[in-house]
């Protein structure tokens, strides 16, 4: 299947000279979304995770259902603040500022096994800072998953070497 026939284009968003890479358009799609799971789960059902984290917010809507389809369980790591129970927290530098993510202090024991998915790899500061929370609780990372890469942005090189699936690269 042909996934990117299923990715928006929206030029000039959120700023002149982006193009934003909307996924709504694939989220519509039953048979597409089906594809992108299930191309997930088989590329990365080798990595034997314990956990799927998913980042806010896109990170939810295609790691829960990986976790569904590998019956493991799934974690989410949000943004300050949203999380009601104790937690452990990250700081992580973007463009313009500083941001921080958070999980849950009791989401997982140390020693499991963990995949971080995403919709997407830019210049991967947000998935390099919930590799850091993974460590943090002294669980392995097994791998990332993302639905787009933006290849020229070169966000390989911020993550820590364990295997990468992309299904689409720009």
């Amino acid at each position: 299947m042909d996934l990117k026939a299923l990715i928006r284009d929206i030029p000039d968003f959120p700023k002149p000279g982006i193009v934003f890479r909307d996924i709504t358009t694939l989220l519509q799609d039953p048979e597409g979304f089906r594809y992108t799971i299930d191309s997930l789960a088989e590329q990365c059902a080798a990595f034997s995770p314990d956990y799927i984290v998913g980042m806010e917010s896109r990170g939810f809507i295609f790691g829960a259902p990986l976790a569904y389809q590998l019956n493991v369980g799934f974690i989410p790591v949000r943004k300050p603040g949203k999380l009601p129970g104790a937690v452990h927290t990250v700081e992580y530098e973007l463009e313009y500022g500083i941001d921080r993510l958070e999980m849950h202090q009791d989401a997982m024991n140390g020693g499991c096994r963990v995949l971080i998915v995403d919709d997407l790899i830019a210049t991967g500061g947000t998935a390099a800072a919930t590799a850091k929370l993974i460590e943090q609780v002294g669980c392995e990372l097994v791998g990332f998953g993302f639905i787009i890469e933006l290849t020229g942005l070169n966000g390989r090189r911020n993550l820590p070497d364990v295997p990468i699936v992309t299904l689409v690269q720009y």
